[in-house]
C-alpha cells in the first residue's frame, strides 16, 4: 500500500536540490545502477531533495510503437520504487523517481514516485498530458493520469511534481502551486530531431526553458527541470538528441543553475523557501486572481 500520510509540517528555511542528468544505455540494470549511485553521491554531497529525469531506467522507448516495450513497466510498489525507498531512508533524503508504471493489464502510466526522507512513499503523480508527435508516441504507451495535480509535505518542505509534457501547461503549474508547493519539479525527456536542429533547435530549446521560467514567475515558486542527454536510437532510426540543460529557476524566473547540454551532470542547488513568501507578497499574483472570471477555462474553445 502507498501511504498518503504527510510528513511533519517542517518548512526548512533553505534546502539543497539535486538534479540528476544522465545519458541512458539499452540496459535497464545499468541505468538503474548508475542513477542509484549518482543519487547516493548527491546525498553525500549535501542534496536533500533529489529528482531523476523522466523514465530514467531506460532509453526513451516512445520513439516507436513496439509492444515489447511494455515489458519495461513495473508496479508501484515494485523493485525500483522499493530500491529508491531504501536509499531515501539510508541517506535521509527525499527522492522523486520517474517510472514506467504497470497499474493493471493494459493500463500503464508515466508516473513519478514521491518518497520522503524516512523512506515512506508519500504518493505518486501520474502524467496528465500525453503527447503524440513524431518520435514521441506516448499515447500508445501511457494512460492519462487520473490523480490530478498534487503537492506533498516532505521533511524539507512542500513540493509539487508534474512530468515533461505537463510543463507546457500553465494550468498544471497553477493548480499545483495553489496547494502550497514552493518548488515544482519536472522530470523530463526532451530533445531535438537531428534533421531539424539547425533550423529550429534554438527556438525549441528557448521555448522549453522560457515556459518553465514563466511558471516560476506566475506562481512565485522555484522550478526544477531535469532532462537527459545523449543521442538515443532505440529503434535504429534517426533518433533524438536530448538537449540536457537541466536547470533550476528562482521565484522571479531567474536561472540559478543550469547543466551542460552534452554531458552527464548532477546539479546541486541551494534554494530558500522564505523567498517564496517574499516573492508572493511583493508580486501578489495569487492574491489578485479574478477567480470569478475563469470559468471558461474548463472549455476546449470559446466560440
Amino acid at each position: 500500500m502507498i501511504s498518503m500520510n504527510d510528513s511533519p509540517s517542517i518548512q526548512h528555511p533553505s534546502v539543497t536540490l539535486g538534479l540528476v542528468q544522465t545519458s541512458c544505455s539499452p540496459s535497464f540494470e545499468e541505468n538503474l545502477s548508475k542513477t542509484t549511485r549518482l543519487i547516493d553521491q548527491a546525498a553525500r554531497d549535501g542534496a536533500q531533495i533529489i529528482c531523476t529525469q523522466e523514465l530514467f531506467c531506460s532509453q526513451y522507448f516512445c520513439q516507436s510503437e513496439d509492444y515489447d516495450n511494455f515489458k519495461l513497466a513495473e508496479p508501484i510498489p515494485g523493485p525500483t520504487s522499493e530500491a529508491m525507498r531504501k536509499l531515501a531512508a539510508k541517506r535521509k533524503v527525499v527522492i522523486i523517481a520517474s517510472l514506467f508504471e504497470k497499474r493493471a493489464a493494459g493500463v500503464y502510466h508515466n508516473t513519478a514516485a514521491i518518497i520522503d526522507a524516512d523512506g515512506s512513499m508519500l504518493g505518486i503523480y501520474r502524467k496528465m498530458h500525453i503527447p503524440d508527435d513524431p518520435l514521441y508516441y506516448e499515447k500508445f504507451y501511457f494512460t492519462p493520469g487520473d490523480l490530478g495535480y498534487r503537492a506533498w509535505q516532505t521533511r524539507y518542505g512542500k513540493i509539487g511534481v508534474c512530468v515533461c509534457w505537463d510543463q507546457w501547461y500553465p494550468e498544471a503549474a497553477r493548480l499545483t502551486a495553489m496547494q502550497g508547493a514552493g518548488i515544482l519539479f519536472y522530470p523530463t525527456a526532451i530533445g531535438w530531431h537531428p534533421a531539424e536542429k539547425a533550423a529550429h533547435g534554438a527556438n525549441q530549446h528557448g521555448s522549453w526553458e522560457t515556459i518553465q521560467r514563466s511558471h516560476a514567475i506566475a506562481n512565485g515558486c522555484y522550478v526544477a527541470a531535469i532532462n537527459r542527454v545523449g543521442l538515443e536510437k532505440p529503434d535504429g532510426g534517426e533518433g533524438i538528441e536530448f538537449w540536457g540543460q537541466s536547470f533550476v529557476a528562482g521565484t522571479s524566473g531567474q536561472i540559478l543553475a543550469k547543466a551542460f547540454p552534452d554531458r552527464e551532470e548532477t546539479l546541486l542547488v541551494p534554494v530558500d523557501f522564505a523567498q517564496v513568501d517574499t516573492t508572493r507578497t511583493h508580486w501578489p499574483f495569487l492574491r489578485d486572481r479574478r477567480i470569478d472570471s475563469y470559468g471558461d477555462l474548463t472549455r476546449r474553445l470559446i466560440d
